[in-house]
């Protein structure tokens, strides 16, 4: 009977301990913990899976690995302005994009904060290929500071085990826009598409797994005569800068962006498993410090007047570079362009930071699309999205709509 009570006793502690450890957790990591993922492969998790990994990339090492992005000590302003009036219901729209995070800043000031998914202003969400433009204005960045000196380089001078391979003759330039000619199969829901398979290659000793993984695919095409969308382009482009600038990619971002723009929130960036920043995704930031990523690009990327950027690097950037088979729109150096001049980052879940000069407007967006990584009707909804915002805008100053 004694030896029953002990082994109770001792139950009950272990009981008490695994309660307190469990309370210890914050919201979003006991929320991963209840729907951990039984595979490493998150474009085929579920809904809820990915409800709950992506406020949370960040909280389990077993899951991810990452390395975390400084804010400097004084924020940026949102001051808040009045209240935009949208010709659309928002909740319903939220509702169909299944929205985390929905920021509309206007003339500086922030119009539109709405929350969904029980997620708020303290989380971070991830940006899957919103971090492509974030790592094509390090490039920028790069060569500004004479960590490079043309864009017409070939890659395989910064990534010397490049040499041999089919991006041995290919300029950073076409690799910013995506016209390297490489073969790469980005189709999301086929496990066996490079974009599925390149994280678990086993990569070669030495070399960063996106290097080992891209040096043996063959060439489809001319180097510089036909974009074709790949991740993997904009992971290279990575490695690159960080080869270039001797530093991680997201030392480079929080020394170049995150504290002398005024970011609020510590952001992270999720590792390779050779340890290196996957630059064509994979960012962690709070909803507010995407949409003042957008008002840093709207304002020419200067930091107390002087640009970070090379004198037109910001207007070639976000204008159509490369044909991209739609009227009206086409892609930059690793932005998506429209013909009246606005542009946008997109992630393939619903992220997204829509840009327009003219109408001095950021759309910042986080969501995860039920339809996943394809989704057509969510994707065109969020483009009348855009249209309905600007439309706003355009009745409020008294302009003719937007088309």
């Amino acid at each position: 009977m004694k030896i029953k009570k002990i082994a109770l006793g001792g139950l009950l502690v272990l009981a008490v301990a695994a309660s307190a450890l469990w309370l210890s957790l914050d919201k979003e990591t006991r929320g991963l913990l209840k729907t951990v993922p039984t595979n490493r492969d998150l474009l085929f998790w579920s809904v809820p899976q990915r409800d709950a990994a992506f406020r949370a990339l960040d909280r389990i090492p077993l899951l991810a690995k990452w390395r975390v992005v400084q804010p400097g000590s004084t924020p940026r302003p949102l001051p808040q302005g009045e209240p935009l009036a949208l010709p659309l219901d928002l909740d319903a729209y939220m509702a169909g994009q299944r929205s985390s995070a929905i920021l509309i800043v206007q003339g500086g000031k922030l119009r539109v904060e709405r929350y969904g998914l029980d997620y708020g202003p303290d989380g971070r969400w991830t940006s899957f290929s919103v971090a492509k433009s974030f790592t094509s204005t390090l490039v920028g960045a790069a060569l500004k500071d004479g960590h490079i000196k043309s864009m017409d380089d070939k890659v395989s001078d910064y990534i010397t085990s490049m040499k041999g391979s089919a991006y041995d003759d290919v300029s950073i330039r076409q690799l910013l826009t995506m016209t390297s000619g490489v073969r790469w199969n980005e189709d999301y829901g086929d496990p066996n598409s490079d974009v599925a398979r390149f994280n678990n290659h086993p990569p070669e000793a030495g070399v960063p797994a996106i290097v080992s993984y891209l040096r043996q695919l063959p060439r489809q095409a001319p180097a510089g005569e036909r974009w074709h969308y790949s991740t993997g382009e904009t992971n290279l482009v990575g490695i690159l800068v960080s080869e270039a600038t001797k530093r991680p990619l997201a030392q480079y971002l929080e020394e170049k962006i995150w504290k002398p723009a005024g970011m609020e929130q510590q952001a992270t960036w999720i590792l390779s498993k050779t340890g290196q920043e996957i630059s064509g995704c994979c960012i962690q930031a709070a909803a507010r410090d995407y949409a003042r990523m957008g008002q840093f690009i709207l304002e020419g990327a200067q930091v107390q007047g002087q640009g970070i950027l090379p004198e037109g690097w910001l207007q070639d950037a976000t204008t159509k570079r490369a044909d991209i088979g739609k009227p009206g729109r086409g892609y930059g150096y690793q932005w998506w362009t429209y013909d009246d001049g606005s542009f946008a980052a997109r992630g393939i879940f619903g992220q997204g930071i829509f840009i327009d000069p003219k109408r001095q407007l950021v759309i910042a967006s986080n969501a995860n699309w039920a339809g996943g990584a394809s989704a057509p009707k969510e994707s065109e909804a969020r483009e009348a999205f855009y249209r309905a915002v600007q439309q706003a805008v355009d009745t409020e100053a008294g302009r003719a709509p937007a088309r």
